[in-house]
């Protein structure tokens, strides 16, 4: 279902992403086939735009060149949210955006905000569709008991959204 405003897609996707720390980015192989692996979604305020680090010798770079079309997907089971983005990506070599967005926990991959070979990778969102539960685990559970229960599926609490960017 489409029936969502471009503010309150931008708004529902940034809660839903905000405690999930890793997507797994999804490109297109050499042969056109699907590549997914983790990456470490890098925190900037959501306004239709995500933001990962690279570096400039992965295989990505080499895909995203051949194909702009991605594909993310962040799930947090213990609030029973799961959301699914496809979207456009450029590689850039921006210092201060790089600088901006640096933190700790990329020294583990890079040598510091100037290492040479870090390159970002900016996601502008087409489109976002989620599943999420209002409530977590508790209220999903009590919501597939009650439709086990009484035989409607209505019950279910669960929400599913698509939102166009």
């Amino acid at each position: 279902m489409t029936d969502r405003t471009k503010d309150d897609g931008i708004a529902k996707v940034a809660e839903l992403i905000k405690d999930i720390r890793i997507a797994m980015m999804v490109t297109l192989d050499p042969s056109g086939r699907p590549h997914s692996r983790p990456m470490a979604t890098q925190h900037a305020p959501f306004d239709g735009t995500l933001w990962f680090m690279t570096s400039a010798d992965s295989p990505k770079i080499v895909e995203i060149a051949r194909d702009r079309r991605v594909g993310l997907s962040y799930m947090s089971t213990s609030a029973e949210s799961y959301l699914s983005i496809t979207g456009d990506a450029d590689v850039l070599n921006d210092q201060q955006r790089i600088q901006e967005l640096w933190n700790p926990f990329l020294r583990a991959w890079f040598e510091g905000p100037e290492d040479p070979t870090i390159r970002l990778i900016r996601v502008q969102v087409d489109e976002a569709e989620y599943w999420d539960t209002p409530g977590g685990k508790v209220a999903s559970l009590i919501s597939m008991v009650k439709a086990a229960v009484t035989g409607n599926r209505s019950d279910m609490s669960s929400e599913n959204r698509t939102v166009t960017f």
